[in-house]
C-alpha cells in the first residue's frame, strides 16, 4: 500500500505530524514545500531526501539553495514553486497543509496533474469550492479531508450504503479559549490569550480563528463542498472535550459519531491510507479516563462568525472567498497589534455589504481575495 507523498506546508503543525505519520508508514516523501522557515526545512530535507522542494518566500528559497547545495535536490520558489511540488510526476498523493488562500493554486495544480489530494487547507474550498470540485470531477481525482471534523464526517459516512442519505452533518467545536465569555469580556483580549487553545496545538491563524469561532464557520463552508450538503443541513455543536470529532444524522434519525483522542495524526493517517486502516502512533481512547462528554449550543450573539459564514455560502459566488480573504487580513492585523480581537468579526461582516460576482474561475477567486483584503484594510483604517 506504499504511496509516494508530496507535502506542502512541511514546517507547520500539520506538516510536521504528517512527516511523522509518513515515517512510521515507511512512505517516501518525493517533494516538499514550506513557507519561510529555512533551518527546520533544511533538517526535514536532509532526513526525508525529496528530489524537489519549494519555499513560498523567494529569499528563503535562495538561502536554502546555498545550504543544501551538496544535495541532489531541485529548489524552486514562490507560487510557481509550490505548484511544481504539488504537480510533481512521481507522487501518488499530495497533502496540502499550506496556510490560507496561498494553498488554492497548489491544490488546483495537484488536481490537474491527476493527484489525489489530502486537504488540510480549508481556504481551497472556502474560497474556490466550485472551481476545485469541478476540476476534481474533470480529472477524476479525490479530495480526502484532513481537518479532524471533516475527517470524522467522512469516516461516519463510510457506514452509509451507496443509496443511503445523510440528513444532517454535525460539526463539533471545542469552543476555543473564550467559551462562556460575553462580548464585554472579549474587548481587551490579547494575542497570547487568543492563542491559548484548550485542546489543540495549531498555527497562529487557525488558533485565532478558533477563538473567534470563524474557524467553525469556514469549516461549515468547506463541508458544503466536500459532502455536497445544503448549508442549512450542517449544524455546529460545542463539545469541550474534543473527543467526539463530528457526527452524521441519517434519515432514520440514527446518529453515527467518530471519537478519538485530540491528535491530528489520526485524520492525517486516515486521509493517506483510506480506504484502509493501519496501526496508528496515537494512544487509544479511554472513555473511562475521559469521564464525561459535554455538549452546548453555540453562543451566536457573542460569536457571530458561524452565521456570517453561513450567510456567505448561502449567497454563493465570491462571497465566501471575500469573507475568507478579509478574515485572513483581519487576523494578520490583530496579530500585529493593529486591530482589537473584538473587531475582527464585525469588520469581516461588513464585507457582505459589498457586491461580489460569480466564482467562475481561479482568477476571479484570487481577485476577490485581493479585493476583500484591501477593503478590510480600508474599513480597519476607518476605525482609527
Amino acid at each position: 500500500m506504499e504511496k509516494r507523498l508530496s507535502l506542502l506546508g512541511a514546517t507547520g503543525s500539520i506538516g510536521i505530524q504528517a512527516l511523522d505519520v509518513a515515517e512510521k508508514l515507511h512512505w517516501p516523501v518525493t517533494a516538499m514545500a514550506a513557507g519561510s522557515r529555512v533551518l527546520p526545512f533544511e533538517e526535514q530535507i536532509r532526513k526525508f531526501s525529496p528530489r524537489v522542494v519549494a519555499m513560498a518566500d523567494e529569499n528563503a528559497a535562495a538561502d536554502l539553495k546555498v545550504r543544501i547545495a551538496d544535495l541532489p535536490v531541485k529548489v524552486t520558489a514562490g507560487t510557481e514553486g509550490l505548484c511544481e511540488v504539488a504537480s510533481v510526476a512521481n507522487a501518488d498523493m499530495v497533502l496540502n497543509s499550506v496556510m490560507g488562500v496561498a494553498g488554492f493554486l497548489p491544490t488546483l495544480a495537484a488536481v490537474e496533474a491527476g493527484h489525489d489530494v489530502a486537504l488540510a487547507n480549508k481556504e481551497t474550498l472556502v474560497a474556490g469550492g466550485a472551481v476545485v470540485t469541478d476540476a476534481c470531477q474533470k480529472h477524476g481525482v479525490k479530495l480526502l479531508p484532513v481537518d479532524s471534523e471533516h475527517s470524522a464526517i467522512f469516516q461516519c459516512l463510510q457506514g452509509c450504503p451507496p443509496h443511503g442519505k445523510a440528513k444532517k452533518l454535525i460539526l463539533t467545536c471545542s469552543g476555543g479559549p473564550f467559551f462562556g465569555k460575553t462580548k464585554a469580556d472579549l474587548e481587551a483580549v490579547t494575542l497570547e490569550q487568543a492563542l491559548a487553545h484548550p485542546n489543540w496545538s495549531m498555527g497562529l491563524k487557525i488558533t485565532v480563528d478558533s477563538a473567534t469561532m470563524m474557524n467553525k464557520g469556514l469549516e461549515l463552508i468547506e463541508a458544503k463542498w466536500l459532502f455536497d450538503m445544503d448549508p442549512d443541513d450542517i449544524d455546529i455543536i460545542i463539545h469541550r472535550e474534543s473527543i467526539v470529532h463530528s457526527l452524521v444524522e441519517y434519515e432514520d434519525n440514527s446518529v453515527i459519531a467518530q471519537l478519538g483522542v485530540p491528535d491530528m495524526r489520526i485524520p492525517i493517517q486516515y486521509a493517506l491510507t483510506w480506504p484502509e486502516r493501519v496501526p496508528s502512533p496515537v494512544k487509544p481512547l479511554s472513555l473511562a479516563e475521559a469521564g464525561k462528554l459535554t455538549f452546548f449550543a453555540p453562543d451566536h450573539e457573542t460569536f457571530p462568525a458561524i452565521n456570517l459564514c453561513r450567510e456567505a455560502i448561502k449567497r454563493g459566488g465570491l462571497y465566501p472567498a471575500a469573507v475568507s480573504g478579509a478574515n485572513e487580513q483581519a487576523v494578520a492585523l490583530f496579530a500585529a497589534g493593529k486591530l482589537p480581537f473584538a473587531a475582527i468579526t464585525p469588520l469581516v461582516a461588513r464585507i457582505l455589504e459589498h457586491p461580489w460576482g460569480a466564482a467562475d474561475s481561479a482568477e476571479a477567486v484570487l481577485q476577490a481575495d485581493r479585493d476583500s483584503r484591501q477593503l478590510l484594510l480600508e474599513l480597519a483604517g476607518e476605525r482609527v
